[in-house]
């Protein structure tokens, strides 16, 4: 994230002369405009975090290197991917430190000695550069002994936690806690080998690197195990109006492993459609909010958004969380609230004292029947990321190849779509991930969308009044583009 400019006029034009725009003054002179992706190339060659130069005037980009690997193995013929595919980066609040998710892949049940190459999910730490590039990657950081598949991760506001998410191996265990729960003894953890997970990371101060796992017993190092498969999470940091300041995460999940006498997805079992909800301690530790899991219409639930609309000392605006779902129709979003002040969206007393935490459809009224409509927004809705003034919803659809854009209604939370309302990515570029580089002395703001399936980056310029996109440009990338960061 961008640090604040300051001085006088002429030093701050000076500064703008620079291609990175530098951020005068400081006594690293960092460039403060970058973009970091990830890509997977192609059998373990090109795994890769690319650094890009941001042209803050135009949204441009000009690449800087790309050769800090996501993983320190060299890939051999017999085993492509060392660490697992990279699936994400995310960088602290200050941009002087990036992290690497890597995904893993358990044991192979149906392939032989030589093409089983079991992998512990991995996050691999560096530092970045005067010039904005990283360092080779640091120590790994794994979670688990037993060989899984990471999901995703992200981190909260504030850079306080880390947050990780797995699948866990496949077929799943039939020994997977019925309850979210940590295990209390090695023998428990045995137990809850392979099932899926939430795992919690204290985030360092830079200059150090080193994420502190945040066990979730008190009796043992652990993460939290699920019932349930995680689709995608969102943590959400925020202090109602006269009560203290609490963290919560959202996490879908898209199968339940016990619907079916905890048969494995591929026997057609009904998938889960709930939302869980946790509380996040001031030690990171989670528990489950009363009433989660929520139960949403939603079918296939892959992506969610919590976002706080009350600026603070305003008794306006609220909590709400955006549930991106793919089915036969086409994806959709699925607003929800939250209640934290009475009298908004049709919050009561009782909602904000009582059911704080409570997930229910967004309404415009209080009977469920007003329930708001979910919003089109392409096929697969993978992903979603909100300006800096929590006024613009932008979406990306990986299976129609788009990216759309909505207002928030601070008060409501309803959605309206931009003016155009999307744009293509180009036919059969798989989309997946998107950054958004914040505004820079109001003068503008950028997003990007990873382009996986044809090796390239779309960039577009964003309004800070009215949110459209425009401006697009494309930039080619090393073969599979994932994951993204800016700065």
């Amino acid at each position: 994230m961008l640090k604040k400019i300051g001085g006088l006029v002429a030093l701050a034009g000076l500064c703008a002369l620079s291609l990175f725009l530098l951020n005068c003054g400081s006594s690293s002179s960092r460039p403060t405009g970058a973009l970091y992706v990830v890509t997977q190339g192609s059998n373990g060659v090109g795994n890769n975090v690319s650094t890009y130069a941001i042209n803050l005037g135009s949204g441009n980009l000009s690449l800087v290197n790309s050769n800090a690997s996501t993983c320190p193995t060299a890939a051999t013929q017999g085993n492509p991917e060392p660490c697992g595919l990279p699936l994400d980066i995310l960088l602290d609040p200050t941009g002087l430190t990036a992290f690497v998710l890597n995904q893993g892949a358990p044991p192979c049940t149906t392939c032989g000695p030589g093409d089983n190459n079991p992998i512990l999910p991995s996050i691999y730490p560096y530092t970045v550069g005067s010039d904005g590039s990283l360092s080779a990657p640091g120590t790994a950081v794994n979670w688990t002994t037993y060989p899984d598949s990471a999901v995703a991760m992200t981190r909260d506001a504030a850079g306080q936690f880390l947050f990780v998410i797995d699948y866990g191996s496949y077929p799943s265990p039939a020994t997977c806690p019925a309850v979210g729960t940590a295990a209390a003894s090695a023998a428990q953890a045995a137990t809850f080998a392979g099932c899926p997970s939430i795992t919690v990371f204290a985030m360092p101060k830079p200059p150090s690197t080193t994420l502190t796992f945040v066990s979730q017993s008190s009796t043992y190092q652990s993460s939290f195990f699920l019932s349930k498969t995680p689709s995608g999470l969102s943590p959400i940091q925020f202090t109602p109006p006269g009560g203290a300041a609490k963290e919560l995460l959202f996490v879908t999940n898209n199968y339940d492993l016990c619907a079916v006498a905890c048969t494995p997805p591929q026997t057609a079992a009904p998938n889960d459609n709930t939302v869980s909800v946790y509380n996040v301690s001031a030690a990171g530790v989670l528990s489950e909010q009363l009433l989660s899991p929520y139960t949403v219409a939603a079918v296939n639930p892959i992506s969610v958004q919590a976002v706080y609309t009350n600026p603070a000392g305003w008794n306006a605006g609220g909590l709400f969380v955006y549930v991106g779902n793919e089915d036969a129709n086409g994806g959709h979003l699925y607003p929800f609230q939250v209640c934290t002040v009475i009298g908004d969206s049709n919050c009561a007393q009782q909602d904000v004292t009582e059911n704080e935490n409570l997930m229910s459809p967004l309404t415009t009224c209080p009977q469920l029947s007003c329930q708001v409509p979910p919003t089109s927004a392409g096929q697969s809705p993978v992903a979603m990321v909100v300006d800096p003034t929590n006024s613009f919803l932008y979406v990306v659809a990986q299976g129609t190849s788009q990216v759309f854009g909505f207002r928030i209604n601070a008060g409501s939370g309803t959605l309206t779509a931009l003016s155009p309302a999307s744009y293509p990515t180009g036919a059969g570029s798989q989309p997946g991930a998107l950054a958004l580089h914040p505004t820079v002395n109001n003068t503008g703001q950028f997003l990007y969308v990873s382009n996986t399936r044809s090796s390239n980056i779309m960039g577009f310029a964003l309004s800070t009044t009215s949110g459209s996109m425009s401006s697009p440009v494309t930039v080619d990338t090393l073969s599979g583009p994932t994951g993204m960061a800016a700065r």
